[in-house]
């Protein structure tokens, strides 16, 4: 298997193209998501931050974020978005450069599709925060959003037998073209085993929601304390 080191990043050369698809979804969920973390001080790491577009965001609950992903392009276009007292750093969510319980937040966003052990990233984002913070999750929502889920033109979807498929799918014909997943791929998690990924990792789930997209939502997020 290849070191950390050989890897090459997913979105390397793709963070211009990535940066303006993503745009309306960052400014679309970020009434959510600042519901869900709350005001707060101190340092919030932003695990898997992208290209910064939810470093505004975060940065507004009165927090300094540390903004953590394994792609040098993508960070490229996060640095102009810092704030004072925030910073970037080039890492795996896997193997986090951190001590034990220093963060008394960390933000999981858009991040469980696109990692080999998204189990692992949870343990790692546990180890890192204090006993009593706050950890909030967004991503598609696994049952409604994924490799198996096909739109129809009346807003349904339909979901294919590939939804109990944990592993990193390659395009169907009924995946959208020319869309991010086309381009990179999906790692997908069926929900039991996602929720069952922050139970291992010792988070308690105090509150889930379904942001408004649709008739049949996108989007699962929650927020998680560490006992």
């Amino acid at each position: 298997m290849a070191s950390t080191a050989d890897r090459v990043p997913r979105y390397d050369g793709l963070a211009d193209w990535y940066d303006r698809l993503n745009a309306p979804w960052a400014e679309g969920n970020r009434d959510a998501l600042l519901d869900l973390l709350g005001p707060g001080e101190g340092l919030c790491l932003d695990l898997g931050c992208g290209t910064g577009q939810n470093l505004p965001a975060l940065r507004a609950t009165g927090r300094a974020v540390i903004g953590l992903d394994f792609s040098a392009d993508q960070l490229r276009l996060a640095r102009p978005r810092l704030g004072p007292g925030d910073a970037l750093v080039r890492a795996d969510a896997a193997a986090l450069p951190f001590a034990d319980a220093v963060f008394p937040a960390v933000a999981v966003l858009w991040l469980s599709t696109d990692v080999d052990d998204f189990a692992a990233v949870l343990r790692e984002a546990a180890r890192v925060l204090r006993p009593g913070g706050t950890l909030v999750y967004y991503g598609a929502h696994p049952c409604f959003t994924g490799p198996h889920s096909e739109d129809r033109p009346d807003g349904g979807r339909v979901v294919h037998p590939t939804y109990r498929t944990v592993d990193w799918h390659q395009p169907a014909p009924w995946w959208r073209e020319g869309g991010i997943r086309e381009r990179l791929g999906m790692r997908h998690l069926p929900l039991a085993e996602l929720l069952n990924a922050f139970i291992d990792a010792g988070l308690a789930t105090t509150r889930v929601v379904e942001p408004p997209d649709g008739p049949v939502p996108r989007v699962l997020a929650l927020r998680a304390v560490k006992a």
